[in-house]
């Protein structure tokens, strides 16, 4: 196989070397550092490298759109101009190549993939590269995120065969939809050391006609070795794997890739990865009296610290860029996806439960205040993401990081004024420049900028506390901070005069099922009603308009159509697991901040639903995709990383762990424990691949505490107790509120909850393990003892 300099591989799978999990890097910056790549192929062939900036596609009147102009996808709409015969994923395309005894070219991107808007422009505006992939192939596009499925099964085989992966993702198939040579990103043309995307297709059409049968031999040898490879099953175990030798394990493997200096767990590109984040908190309250337990604690916090420092995070606008592309979380990739907010702001509220530190506070509301500014549908629902190009000026072409980055010149313009009492001569502009880090010539490193794109550019990264800010002027700390703030507002009014970067507007369920658990989990934790309302109404968005009442199942997504209307795909692309797994945990999170049962009732119809589409009777665990819906893809896989986002089986045994606890049904609990033992050898061998598994397999071997709140759900002593709970960070817990009523949902659920009591007509908890019931607390300073025990 040909190695050749290229963008660099961006992993979805555990980092090669020392098995973290990077998650799926979606896209990658040409300021990161080129490392090598290769073709993945059962036969020899060639790699692709770098190329030109991209710039949206832009159809000029004479262009005859292809099919994908029926689409509602944005990606498949960005090439529906394309000099390409593109089919979307079906039966059509695959008709067609059987007929004609052709192979499939299959090109899977998204629409914010800064390399897919590269080879869009590069490879498949060209002329003769279209009539070479119409004329020889049957060349379908698929937008990742409507098909997780077809993504996972091709990027299984890309990985498998290289030492990397990702976006775009080109794989070409037999007719049978079997794979026989995948790669990422090319060139078109070849270059010194690159072969180009044209010689690459060359090549597989006279290999196709010369050696086909060979082609088609490896192609089954390749897919029967996946199978074998990908199979997860319990086997002939009967338990999983102890929780607390997987815990050491894993934090172990997560101490030998600690950054000390910069927080996070590689070198470049970091990636904020939330999942390790969580499992060190929980590692920590379970190790809180040992040297490991304030280790993990400190791990946790300081990297969080130095993301919310840093570039990746923005501070204008505040919200998380998807990755750094260096050590210091300095110069981010600026894509902003929606995965990543609900999953950090979960993480932030966490921090500030642990540390009591508002910083960490004042950071998930930030994160959450620029969701429901620029990415909220009125429908209540969430937009999946913001690209990371857009124009510097109107019609010029874009650039990424243009719409979030300063010169000197335009803050000394925006913020002339003088600041009374400072030691020396200064403006507000001054203050925020040296507090902020930003310099004539502009702070990104020439080796993050190959390219002189954002040559004199900067980007805002905290240098310097507020309090040395201070000192340095001899001004006060508020007055510095007002400052700072007001300098900030004035930058984000600035900003909303330059273009925008591109929005996909398509709306996931799965994506803002994470986005109801942020709004939830943080309004609980904060106390601010306002914040669970977006979750309430999030949660009505997806009953509304995500899911069919007749067959109890998901939609998979919607599309912001015109005038505030919303779109569906005919027929409808149905649920995912990650769509039911990352639903129903919104749908607890939401019930335990707002005590309404029906969005309780509605988890557990979905469980259900989830449980008669994905599970694996046979072998445990859930399929990531219903059996019907394969369309002949060659593997059924369940997923086994928890990486930007965290494996949907992995959520599923929190899930079906919280269920029973709301229930006591023991079937969920089994299901729990033939997922856990399904999963063992994956966690025994890689247990940094599934940190968010070994938290559930703790929560199962330790069970889970019921806390039951006896009261008026308005009443003020009910309120409080309440928000003692949601005030500590408790993980492994399920929260009731018993109203009284015997007729109430979770009473026929719970029968022993009827022989709770209000002690003296208050307000009454009780903290409950395997229904043994501790003595009735009415003051909330005793739960807080006895929930801190």
């Amino acid at each position: 196989m040909s190695h050749l300099a290229s963008p660099p591989p961006k992993h979805k799978g555990e980092h090669k070397g020392h098995g973290l999990p990077r998650g799926s890097e979606r896209g990658s910056s040409s300021r990161d550092k080129d490392r090598s790549a290769t073709v993945n192929s059962s036969v020899p062939m060639p790699a692709g490298g770098k190329g030109s900036r991209p710039s949206a596609p832009t159809p000029s009147p004479q262009k005859t759109p292809n099919r994908l102009i029926n689409e509602k996808s944005p990606y498949l709409l960005q090439h529906a101009y394309n000099p390409v015969d593109w089919y979307p994923w079906g039966q059509e395309a695959f008709d067609k190549a059987r007929k004609e005894n052709k192979p499939i070219f299959l090109s899977v991107g998204y629409s914010t993939c800064h390399w897919c808007h590269m080879m869009e422009e590069e490879s498949f505006q060209n002329e003769e590269i279209g009539r070479l992939l119409s004329e020889d192939f049957v060349s379908v596009k698929v937008d990742r995120e409507e098909r997780p499925d077809v993504d996972k099964v091709y990027m299984t085989f890309v990985q498998a065969t290289s030492s990397g992966g990702g976006w775009p993702m080109n794989v070409w198939l037999t007719p049978n939809l079997q794979p026989f040579v995948g790669g990422t990103y090319f060139p078109p043309e070849d270059g010194l050391t690159r072969v180009g995307f044209r010689t690459v297709l060359l090549r597989i059409r006279d290999q196709w006609k010369q050696n086909k049968n060979t082609l088609l031999e490896n192609s089954q040898r390749v897919t029967t070795a996946l199978l074998a490879r990908s199979e997860i099953s319990m086997g002939d175990r009967q338990l999983p794997p102890s929780a607390s030798t997987m815990n050491s394990r894993c934090f172990q493997q997560l101490d030998e890739g600690y950054d000390e200096e910069y927080g996070g767990f590689a070198e470049a590109p970091k990636f904020p990865t939330p999942v390790i984040l969580t499992f060190l908190f929980s590692y920590w309250l379970g190790h809180r009296l040992s040297q490991d337990g304030a280790r993990a604690q400190q791990m946790a916090l300081h990297s969080l610290k130095m993301m919310a420092n840093g570039g990746i995070r923005d501070h204008v606008g505040q919200g998380f860029h998807r990755y750094s592309t260096d050590r210091q979380w300095h110069v981010p990739h600026f894509e902003k996806m929606l995965y990543d907010q609900g999953q950090l702001a979960v993480a932030y509220s966490q921090a500030f439960q642990i540390s009591g530190d508002e910083f960490y506070s004042d950071v998930a509301k930030g994160i959450l205040h620029y969701v429901a500014r620029s990415l909220i549908h009125r429908s209540g629902g969430f937009y999946s993401a913001e690209d990371a190009d857009s124009p510097p000026e109107r019609n010029m072409r874009p650039k990424e990081g243009a719409f979030y980055v300063w010169t000197v010149k335009e803050i000394q313009q925006l913020l002339p004024d003088s600041v009374s009492g400072a030691t020396e001569p200064l403006t507000s502009g001054q203050l925020l420049m040296k507090h902020y880090g930003l310099t004539e010539a502009g702070n990104i490193s020439p080796t993050q900028d190959p390219k002189g794109e954002l040559q004199g550019q900067n980007v805002l990264t905290v240098r310097y506390s507020l309090e040395l800010t201070a000192a340095r002027f001899g001004l006060d700390v508020d007055a510095v901070r007002t400052l700072l703030n007001s300098g900030l507002e004035k930058l984000l009014q600035a900003r909303k005069h330059r273009p925008r970067p591109h929005l996909d507007s398509k709306m996931l369920a799965a994506w803002n099922g994470l986005m109801v658990s942020g709004f939830a989990v943080t309004g609980a934790v904060l106390g601010v009603d306002k914040l669970i309302s977006y979750a309430t109404n999030c949660a009505k968005f997806l009953k509304r308009h995500m899911f069919d009442v007749a067959s109890g199942r998901l939609k998979r997504m919607c599309y912001a159509g015109s005038g505030g209307t919303l779109e569906h795909s005919t027929p409808p692309c149905w649920g995912f697991l990650e769509d039911y797994a990352f639903v129903v945990r919104g749908l607890l999170d939401l019930y335990e901040a707002s005590q309404e049962s029906a969005w309780l009732e509605w988890a557990l119809r979905l469980q259900d639903t989830q449980d008669r589409l994905f599970w694996d009777t046979r072998g445990g665990g859930y399929f990531c995709s219903e059996a019907e819906l394969g369309d002949g893809l060659p593997l059924r896989l369940k997923d086994d990383q928890d990486g930007a986002e965290p494996s949907a089986n992995s959520v599923s045994a929190h899930n079906l762990l919280r269920l029973h606890g709301f229930t006591g049904h023991k079937d969920w609990m089994d299901k729990c424990v033939c997922l856990l033992t399904a999963f063992s050898e994956r966690m025994r061998r890689v247990p940094v691949a599934l940190p968010e598994m070994v938290r559930a397999l703790s929560a199962h071997q330790q069970t889970l505490k019921q806390i039951v709140i006896c009261g008026d759900p308005q009443a003020k002593d009910t309120k409080a107790l309440l928000q003692c709970v949601h005030s500590i960070y408790i993980p492994n817990k399920v929260l009731i509120l018993a109203d009284g009523d015997p007729s109430s949902f979770l009473s026929r659920q719970l029968p022993f909850l009827s022989t709770l009591r209000r002690l003296e007509d208050r307000a009454t908890a009780y903290v409950c393990e395997n229904q043994a019931c501790s003595m009735p607390i009415t003051e909330p300073n005793e739960l807080r003892k006895m929930l801190h025990q």
